[in-house]
């Protein structure tokens, strides 16, 4: 099954239902590009989420983030604060398996060498719908290390996708960590899997790196416009030098 459309049904939540479990124990890495596979096109979709969860973030029309504050004092220990509990509570999770036996997955399991692995869990997702604790964030950040094992740097915390700024800066200070939005994505129509890998002028049709940001230029290609995909969210690297400083 691919992720994205699946998750098109479910966009109140960052997550796709049902995700594959990734394996156990030590982590290892193929370090094939998806494209080398002749059964490519779940590769293809995890792709097309992965990307929608990272890469360049500035000018992004697929991208939306949240008003930049003038810090205060104030923020400043609120942010503080948050990174020192998470760094406390967190810190078994520096075993992945631990991660993963604590209900956990990884997020996009299809792509090869990713930048930062998102390990993600759906209680956690919904209960950040209603709530915000430093200690059960949606998702885990994982970073590959030279010999495939991974090394957690941080979490995802996530929030209702119609949150206000104000309601945002309550959970994770505005004058501190920018929270994103993903937006306007054209993807295929239910049952239409095999067009993930179509491509116009070089660029992908379905995919955040895709030209299409309209519901009319999606509708002009047969495809499904969705305005919002998944929640708010924002990075916090707690276990890196600066850990505001890619919050999105």
């Amino acid at each position: 099954m691919s992720w994205f459309p699946r998750i098109a049904l479910v966009v109140s939540f960052p997550i796709a239902v049902g995700a594959a479990q990734a394996p156990s124990g030590h982590h290892k890495h193929d370090s094939r590009s998806t494209t080398t596979r002749p059964e490519a096109t779940d590769a293809d979709a995890s792709h097309a989420v992965h990307g929608a969860m990272s890469g360049p973030m500035d000018a992004n029309p697929h991208l939306r983030l949240s008003p930049v504050r003038t810090p205060t004092s104030a923020d400043s220990s609120k942010a503080a604060a948050i990174v020192a509990e998470a760094r406390v509570a967190l810190a078994k999770y520096k075993d992945v398996r631990v991660a993963e036996r604590e209900g956990y997955r990884m997020f996009a399991p299809g792509v090869m060498n990713q930048h930062v692995y998102h390990f993600t869990k759906l209680g956690a997702a919904i209960r950040e719908r209603f709530r915000f604790d430093p200690a059960q964030p949606t998702s885990l950040l994982y970073k590959p290390n030279s010999d495939g094992s991974l090394r957690l740097v941080g979490a995802m915390y996530t929030a209702p996708k119609d949150a206000t700024p104000d309601e945002l800066n309550e959970r994770v200070p505005l004058g501190i960590a920018r929270w994103h939005l993903h937006t306007n994505m054209c993807v295929p129509r239910l049952g239409d899997r095999h067009r993930w890998r179509e491509a116009e002028n070089g660029l992908p049709v379905f995919s955040p790196a895709s030209p299409i940001a309209t519901r009319d230029a999606c509708d002009a290609v047969d495809g499904r416009f969705l305005p919002v995909v998944f929640n708010w969210m924002v990075h916090a690297n707690v276990y890196e030098d600066e850990p505001w400083a890619h919050s999105y």
